[in-house]
This record gives C-alpha cells, structure tokens and sequence, in this order.
C-alpha cells in the first residue's frame, strides 16, 4: 500500500509500424516524444524531453538511434 511503486512496463516498439517522432512546439520550445503511424498520422505522445538526457534515456529503452528520430514543428 505505501512506500513501492510498480515499474511501468515499456510498451513495444513496431519497427516496421511506427517512426519515432520528435514534436516542438513553436511558440513554447516544449518538447514530446514519441511514435508516429506513418498511415493514419495517429502520435503516440511517450515522454516530456527536459534535457538530453532524457532523449537519451528514451534512445536507450526503446533502443532507438538518435539520428533515425524525425522532428515535427
């Protein structure tokens, strides 16, 4: 009841599916990734980017390289 967490568990990643996606917004520098449908154009949004480091956590949990990461406007 107190004090432990449950570990999110890391949804799969569909190479063949998806594209990894970097979304910015203009007006406010924020900025989300996640992954993209190529058909339907559907995102789904997967972490808040504050840091490089957080794009690198990202990197390494869906083992995505950073130079296949597409960004958006």
């Amino acid at each position: 009841m107190f004090g432990r967490r449950k570990k999110h568990a890391v949804p799969p990643y569909d190479k063949a599916g998806k594209v990894p996606v970097i979304r910015s917004s203009i007006c406010t520098g924020e900025q989300v990734v996640g992954f993209k449908d190529p058909v339907s154009g559907r995102f789904d949004e997967l972490m808040l980017i504050r840091s490089g480091g957080d794009l690198a956590e990202f990197c390494s949990q869906y083992q995505v390289d950073k130079n296949d990461i597409q960004r958006e406007w």
